[in-house]
């Protein structure tokens, strides 16, 4: 399998067991989304909790010049962590919605 087939397939993995354990109330449904032309990931929560509309990310990855790009994540998950766990090399995980200035900083990739 090559590399960008194996990162495509992490990312949805981890999204898919996300929105599996997810619990949101009655009326809220966990959203995947998939884009595998352009490489852009989601899981979101859409719905009603009564009078009150809930829509929001819940993790969001691209997949940017052969690297995984953390574009948000809203769950208590280590993510690059878990990437790691899954063989993605931490030169190959950005942390996006850090500043690129935090990110040099980091063990991860900086762009």
């Amino acid at each position: 399998m090559d590399k960008l087939a194996l990162y495509r397939q992490i990312i949805k993995q981890i999204l898919t067991e996300h929105a599996q354990i997810a619990a949101p109330q009655d009326g809220v449904k966990a959203q995947l989304i998939f884009d595998n032309e352009n490489d852009h990931y989601q899981l979101a929560y859409v719905g009603w909790n009564g009078d009150k509309r809930v829509f929001g990310p819940v993790m969001h990855f691209d997949i940017v010049n052969e690297k995984i790009w953390i574009q948000y994540n809203g769950t208590e998950d280590i993510i690059p962590e878990r990437l790691l766990e899954c063989g993605v090399p931490a030169s190959d995980i950005v942390i996006g919605f850090y500043s690129p200035f935090k990110r040099q900083f980091t063990a991860y990739a900086v762009e």
